[in-house]
């Protein structure tokens, strides 16, 4: 990194203000950045989350394997006697 030269206090109050807005702005982004963390982990975004994952999964991988089976049971089912 260079050292800056300044010709003029003027300048260098206008490069402390914009740094100081740049602070303001990355303090700011975190702020934000960790509220979204809280709401990411809170009981109702982590059930969705889970919830999500096992339907993902459960339809990809058996899905496939559910829908050949289900008219199968429901044959047997039908066929089976009552009291057997």
């Amino acid at each position: 990194m260079q050292t800056k030269k300044y010709s003029s206090y003027a300048q260098i109050d206008r490069e402390l203000e914009i740094l100081k807005v740049e602070k303001e702005i990355s303090y700011q982004k975190l702020v934000l950045s960790i509220q979204k963390t809280k709401e990411s982990f809170s009981f109702l975004n982590v059930t969705a989350n889970v919830v999500e994952t096992v339907k993902s999964t459960f339809f990809s991988s058996y899905g496939t394997i559910f829908r050949l089976l289900i008219p199968i049971i429901i044959k047997w089912f039908k066929k089976k006697k009552r009291g057997n």
